[in-house]
């Protein structure tokens, strides 16, 4: 049995343990699932990424949370929230993301995760107010962000991805605790 922080309907979200490294390896190393990044991730890379947010979550109490389906404990991918500290005006800010198996995508784990993260985030952390971002040609990002009650705020230039005009314009959405 996984040690669960919490769970949605069909989801478990918990801190990461090391054999999530290779599984998110994979799902980082899949160029449709990194269709919106740069590139694909190295392992090495996916391993100090995992360290962050093992870092981060022992900090705050919040990260990208590894995510387990209930129904079978498979790991599928992250849903979560993390700290964001690239220069922009609207940050030092906590985010909300989501990165999932591509064998796992339109069954609704995004939109579920992402909402009892919010919950979470609000109720049990405190949070006032949450953001997300992605590039402006992530579609079904976007769609995500609307589902959970996130509202457009604008559009930035992300200084991380000024290299990949493709990618440089990103939109940002908020929503702010009740």
């Amino acid at each position: 049995m996984k040690n669960y922080i919490f769970k949605s309907e069909r989801l478990g979200f918990r801190n990461w343990i090391e054999s999530d490294n290779p599984k998110l390896g994979m799902i980082n190393a899949d160029p449709i699932v990194m269709e919106y990044f740069p590139a694909v991730q190295t392992q090495k890379r996916t391993d100090e990424f995992i360290d962050k947010m093992k870092d981060q979550f022992a900090k705050n109490g919040f990260c990208y949370f590894a995510v387990d389906k209930l129904d079978d404990n498979e790991f599928i991918g992250f849903i979560g929230i993390s700290e964001q500290n690239f220069e922009a005006d609207f940050t030092p800010c906590v985010d909300i993301g989501w990165r999932l198996s591509q064998r796992e995508w339109g069954k609704g784990y995004a939109t579920e995760g992402a909402k009892r993260c919010l919950e979470y985030a609000f109720d049990e952390i405190g949070l006032d107010s949450v953001k997300s971002i992605c590039p402006v040609t992530n579609e079904r990002s976007e769609r995500v962000m609307k589902k959970i009650g996130m509202k457009k705020v604008g559009f930035f230039n992300h200084p991380l991805l000024s290299q990949y005009k493709e990618l440089e314009t990103c939109v940002l959405y908020e929503i702010n605790r009740n």
